[in-house]
């Protein structure tokens, strides 16, 4: 007498649905982050060439984009900062990562004294991990 049942289990169909949602949050995701970072380096300035510059292809997550016009204005974000503006956000972000890494993007006809001051601010900020944003000389247009 076999008093034992054989139940099967029959084999559950994968859900396809819950698997496009994450697909396409993710692809909406990078989508956003892609415009904004894009956005940031778009923007109204015209950085120098230089031969030797290093290209580089990806960025470091949360790297922060100063961007110098040749009129002064300071633009983190696309929002215009001043000196003390400015040295309060870097100030509030150096406390929390310790290695933050700042790009300054200075326009071609940007003076001196005013990419200093970024720079001192950064420094003052407590920031070390500072680079400057060139191009190649290849793609500047001849004048």
């Amino acid at each position: 007498m076999n008093f034992r049942k054989t139940n099967s289990i029959d084999p559950v169909p994968m859900q396809l649905a819950p698997l496009v949602d994450v697909l396409f949050l993710l692809v909406i995701f990078f989508a956003v982050t892609w415009k904004a970072g894009m956005d940031e380096k778009l923007m109204d300035v015209s950085v120098p060439a230089a031969e030797e510059g290093k290209d580089r292809k990806q960025t470091s997550v949360g790297e922060i984009i100063i961007n110098v016009k040749n009129d002064g204005a300071i633009v983190v974000n696309g929002q215009t900062l001043g000196v003390n503006e400015l040295l309060g956000k870097l100030q509030n972000i150096a406390t929390i990562y310790k290695d933050q890494a700042v790009i300054i993007r200075g326009d071609t006809k940007t003076e001196y004294d005013k990419i200093i001051k970024v720079l001192d601010t950064c420094q003052k900020a407590g920031i070390w991990n500072i680079a400057f944003a060139t191009r190649d000389p290849k793609d500047v247009p001849s004048q």
